[in-house]
C-alpha cells in the first residue's frame, strides 16, 4: 500500500496550492480519504476527509478555503487550497480515514509535502 504525495511549495498569504495524492496497492475507491496536517507540539489534525458516497468533513480553520476531492478512476485525492495563511504553513499528509473519524495509527500513510505560506 502506497500512497505519494505531490504539489506542496512556497507560497504567498493569499495564494493558493493544489495537493494530489495518488494512491496504489489498495482498493482506493473502498476507503474515505483524508488530508492532516503536523501541528508543533501536538501531533497530526485531520484538514478534510472525502467519503466514499462523495460527502465531505472540513476543520473549521480551513473551512469555506479548502476544497476536498476524488478521482476514483485515477486513484487520487486532491486538496484544494486557497486564500492560504501563514498558520496554514505546515508538513501534509494524505491518507486513509478508515472510520470516518480522522485517519488513525493504523491507516495507510503518505511520506508529507511541506507547504509553507509567507511573503
Amino acid at each position: 500500500e502506497q500512497l505519494v504525495e505531490s504539489g506542496g511549495g512556497l507560497v504567498q498569504p493569499g495564494g493558493s496550492l493544489r495537493l494530489s495524492c495518488a494512491a496504489s496497492g489498495f482498493t482506493f475507491g473502498a476507503y474515505a480519504m483524508a488530508w492532516a496536517r503536523q501541528v508543533p507540539g501536538k501531533g497530526r489534525e485531520r484538514v478534510s476527509t472525502i467519503y466514499n458516497d462523495g460527502t465531505t468533513y472540513y476543520a473549521n480553520s480551513v473551512k469555506g478555503r479548502f476544497t476536498i476531492s476524488r478521482d476514483n478512476a485515477k486513484n487520487t485525492v486532491y486538496l484544494q487550497m486557497n486564500s492560504l495563511k501563514p498558520e496554514d504553513t505546515s508538513v501534509y499528509y494524505c491518507a486513509t480515514d478508515r472510520w470516518g473519524l480522522g485517519p488513525r495509527v493504523d491507516d495507510y500513510w503518505g511520506q508529507g509535502t511541506q507547504v509553507t505560506v509567507s511573503s
